[in-house]
């Protein structure tokens, strides 16, 4: 069954001022560990203004190469917002591509850092990306390597069914959450939930095995269940950024 439902992953911090080698450091892992999450993500390459060119830039996974690409990326007035980069696996079919932008190395006080994924549809032949496993592994392999505040992958449609009861800049809690462990201690969970460490660096929270989709009630209700446990915790509290 089709289901159009479309998907996004990413991972959110405050600022944090770093430069090009250091951000350059962090990317190297990050793009080391991705194929690990698929055999999809084993090849980026720089985004460009068109397909052609974007192939003739492979981001391989050496660090002068990656420490020259993110220099390039710098605002040459403004150094305090970072850096602004993206990349893209290649594939050519519209809808079954991939790709990340992250913002990285910024300290201005009104900033949130990312590193954001866009996810193939369903549907399509890269559909398996959508996968319990696999947007696990992302998110982990996000946390491993750029130490975000929280992160998540779940729905446009989830998150656009819960943003308006959302504190801002709160986490969201999807289909598969992170949350770093300075939050504190993740509490029990109902089933089928599964709770996962990701080194020492915090947790993922898995709500279901199967595709998490906002068009199931019991879905979003166990949603909903999950993040009153959170909050009931402490483990929500919005990401500290100057307004």
């Amino acid at each position: 069954m089709f289901v159009s439902e479309t998907y996004y992953a990413g991972g959110y911090w405050g600022p944090r001022k770093e430069g090009p080698e250091d951000c350059a450091q962090r990317l190297e892992r990050f793009l080391k560990g991705l194929p690990t999450a698929d055999p999809s993500l084993a090849r980026w390459y720089e985004t460009a203004k068109t397909m052609e060119a974007s192939l003739k830039r492979p981001l391989r996974p050496a660090h002068d190469e990656l420490t020259r690409f993110i220099r390039k990326n710098r605002d040459p007035v403004f150094e305090d917002i970072g850096f602004h980069i993206g990349g893209w696996n290649g594939e050519a079919k519209a809808h079954e591509d991939c790709g990340f932008l992250i913002r990285c190395g910024s300290y201005d006080a009104r900033t949130v850092n990312r590193c954001v994924f866009n996810l193939p549809r369903p549907g399509t032949s890269a559909a398996h990306v959508l996968s319990a496993s696999v947007l696990s592994n992302m998110l982990r392999e996000t946390a491993a390597a750029w130490e975000p505040d929280w992160g998540v992958a779940m729905s446009h449609e989830h998150r656009d069914k819960v943003e308006a009861g959302r504190i801002a800049r709160s986490p969201y809690v999807g289909w598969v959450t992170y949350l770093a462990q300075h939050r504190g201690t993740v509490p029990p969970l109902p089933a089928p939930v599964r709770i996962e460490k990701v080194e020492d660096k915090g947790t993922l929270i898995v709500l279901t095995p199967e595709r998490f989709t906002a068009s199931n009630p019991e879905h979003l209700a166990l949603a909903e269940r999950v993040r009153e446990l959170l909050d009931g915790a402490g483990l929500l509290n919005p990401l500290h950024v100057e307004p």
